[in-house]
């Protein structure tokens, strides 16, 4: 399977390029190949601003909220050159790939004309509201409440509860959290989709510091925390639907951009299996050979996710992607260490600065875990592509 372009996406995809490099061989050039997401905050924040003054941030979006109004062709090329150059991580990731995506599709005009502008321009950064501490792969039992008040400029959501795993909670100005509006249903029914503003008494956030050293993720408190009430998505009570919606987003044309930083971190361990002679090992090489041929399949197979997308189709076999990537990345960690050998358990000196292989370990821990573990994505793969029936579940 070959990924064939035009001329016109050629053009396209040069502009990106020098672009990209123009700017992180300038101006943002400590800001290439920074893939913690919580390194660098404030410098992160300026290329957030920088991209959306070149409009380069929303490329899929439509012109008038700062986008390009890229074709499919074009949002893959522009990934894929912004991992090939090495481009940051962003950290306005959620808003550009999540909350605004699903605005586009669901919100009201009100909405799409107050948040998707300062999205795109890289002014306001957004975070995630969706698991707590008793609601995690099950999503659907979420405890955090709101309730609508009248207050001095109209009626508001309150909201109470705690959302956990919160990425990049400390550095957002808005969240959009799912919560019971609806006293007394269960699972599903009665949530809302809320957005909310962060900085504001009634929201208090605590880092939650990581095996790598990081504060990727926080515990997020609210009490009487609020909101206007017409920042809620979607119909009160249809939060569950809205919030499914911004999931599937999460199998966008960033996947190639995932693809990509998978490329340089398998390139960066061929390098130190070489140098350090781990490549004469057989065993080594053969497990080199299959990640390579694992990032092929995975790069194919996203390929076709997103073309079938492209024409309002989700394929069964976009179910397997989550699960994939996410072993397939969990692997190469293991690998990672095996070729670095005994200096892998160094936490400094020369062999911890060798290309983040310890850090992509240690965080590769979690890949079969957030965004909903690999167990639950095999329910989920078995209950909605395969048609099985339902696993049992047991009633409170």
């Amino acid at each position: 399977m070959k990924l064939g372009f035009t001329k016109e996406q050629e053009h396209f995809r040069a502009a990106a390029a020098t672009w990209l490099e123009e700017q992180l061989s300038g101006a943002f050039a400590d800001l290439r190949g920074v893939n913690g997401h919580a390194e660098m905050p404030m410098r992160r924040k300026e290329w957030e601003r920088v991209l959306g003054r070149s409009n380069w941030s929303c490329v899929g979006w439509p012109k008038h909220f700062g986008g390009r109004a890229a074709t499919l062709a074009e949002q893959v090329i522009f990934a894929e050159e912004y991992a090939r150059a090495g481009g940051p991580n962003r950290i306005g990731h959620l808003g550009v790939e999540l909350v605004g995506p699903t605005l586009l599709a669901l919100g009201t005009v009100e909405q799409q004309r107050r948040f998707l502008p300062p999205i795109a321009r890289g002014e306001e950064i957004w975070c995630q509201g969706y698991s707590e501490p008793n609601a995690g792969s099950d999503l659907a039992n979420v405890r955090t409440s709101a309730r609508i008040e009248h207050g001095p400029n109209g009626p508001e959501w309150v909201i109470d509860g705690q959302k956990i795993w919160t990425s990049l909670a400390q550095f957002a100005d808005w969240i959009f959290v799912l919560a019971r509006t609806e006293m007394g249903t269960r699972g599903h029914h009665g949530l809302s989709y809320l957005l909310v503003p962060m900085h504001q008494p009634g929201v208090r956030i605590q880092p939650i510091r990581e095996m790598t050293g990081d504060s990727t993720f926080n515990e997020t408190f609210f009490q009487d925390a609020r909101t206007p009430a017409h920042n809620v998505v979607g119909a009160p009570g249809e939060g569950w639907k809205v919030a499914m919606a911004t999931l599937g987003f999460e199998r966008g044309v960033s996947t190639l951009a995932n693809q990509m930083a998978f490329r340089r971190e398998l390139d960066s361990l061929i390098a130190v299996a070489v140098e350090n002679g781990a490549a004469r090992d057989p065993t080594i090489r053969q497990r080199l050979a299959e990640a390579y041929i694992g990032l092929k399949v995975m790069r194919y197979s996203a390929l076709r996710m997103l073309t079938h997308a492209q024409s309002g189709q989700l394929e069964d076999a976009a179910y397997t992607y989550r699960v994939y990537w996410g072993e397939w990345h969990q692997r190469l960690g293991e690998l990672a260490m095996d070729v670095l050998g005994p200096e892998g358990e160094i936490a400094s000196g020369r062999p911890y600065e060798w290309p983040g292989l310890q850090k992509m370990f240690l965080f590769s821990r979690a890949d079969t875990i957030y965004g909903g573990t690999s167990q639950i994505q095999r329910n989920i793969i078995a209950e909605r592509a395969l048609g099985l029936p339902k696993e049992p579940r047991s009633q409170p």
